[in-house]
């Protein structure tokens, strides 16, 4: 893997720990947030970080320099590839990636961490437009592996396979849209199933622990593993007799899902179910469990995984 200077632009959360994943992959970090309390917050919490990459075992490489600007143009002074974590704002994303523009070479490639904007609407302002492409990563960052990659009309193939080789040589799992769609792809695979998840509790047909339950020892283990198109395919012959054999079944299914809207009521019935699962642990001890937990399985998935 060549070793990169990366520019981290926006150091709250997300940035903090893409700049954790960043130097522990061995590339060099130059992070910018206009709050100077976020070094200092960081200093706190780069240790926990890299104790977390390092039980995953994600790279052998020897941990990269991590510096901290208050200047835009000091902070991305001869970097190779840019990663913004700004605002979910779209007027103010478009302005952040023109100005990144202004202190980067044409060459370098901007990928926005962006959860629900799309890069069309992004990339309106930019000089050099197709450079721009999103890199949407999931929480927590610096732990998990999925990068979504996809880009705007106007973004260029090969900035796509740019990212997507920095993503996957720094140990990510990278997946390249065909074309943009609101969500992008995870978010709207979890959006279709907790849309059911919602109404089921709303619903009274199970409470929010028991919806849960159902997922987590039901289909999550095999599709943490195998992803559900492989795991449905070793419950038959293969998958046209899975689906032929199990269509009518999931058509069954399909024909009487329920729909959801947020209303008052449904919000208070989930919260309510939510709070007696929780049993009274607060969120740091929550963070903590999930935290302590999907390292031992991403090592389990990195040793059995299918893809």
């Amino acid at each position: 893997m060549q070793k990169l200077t990366i520019g981290v632009v926006g150091f709250g959360v997300i940035g903090q720990r893409w700049a954790a994943a960043f130097a522990h992959a061995g590339h060099d970090v130059r992070a910018f947030d206009p709050d100077p309390a976020r070094e200092s917050a960081f200093g706190q919490t780069l240790p926990g970080l890299i104790s977390d990459l390092d039980a995953l075992g994600a790279t052998n490489a020897p941990l990269g320099k991590i510096e901290f600007f208050t200047s835009l143009a000091e902070a991305l002074s001869a970097v190779a590839f840019v990663q913004e974590n700004g605002p979910e704002k779209i007027e103010l994303k478009r302005k952040l990636l023109a100005e990144i523009e202004s202190h980067v070479g044409d060459e370098v490639v901007i990928a926005s961490s962006s959860s629900a904007l799309l890069v069309t609407d992004m990339q309106t302002e930019c000089r050099v437009p197709g450079r721009i492409v999103l890199g949407h990563p999931f929480n927590p960052v610096h732990l998990m592996p999925l990068v979504e990659i996809v880009g705007g009309t106007l973004t260029a193939p090969e900035a796509l396979q740019r990212a997507k080789v920095i993503y996957d040589e720094m140990g990510k799992k990278a997946v390249v849209l065909n074309r943009e769609i609101t969500g992008h792809l995870a978010l709207r695979l979890m959006g279709a199933m907790w849309r059911e998840a919602i109404a089921l509790v709303r619903d009274g047909v199970a409470s929010v622990e028991d919806v849960d339950r159902a997922f987590m020892y039901g289909p999550g283990p095999k599709w943490t593993l195998q992803g559900s198109f492989i795991s449905n395919q070793l419950n038959a012959a293969g998958m046209e007799d899975f689906l032929r054999k199990y269509g009518p079944t999931y058509q069954a299914i399909w024909d009487t899902l329920l729909d959801a809207k947020l209303d008052e009521a449904t919000i208070s019935a989930v919260a309510a179910s939510t709070a007696d699962a929780v049993k009274g642990r607060g969120q740091e001890q929550l963070k903590s469990e999930r935290e302590a937990g999907l390292i031992t399985m991403l090592q389990g998935v990195a040793r059995h995984g299918a893809l």
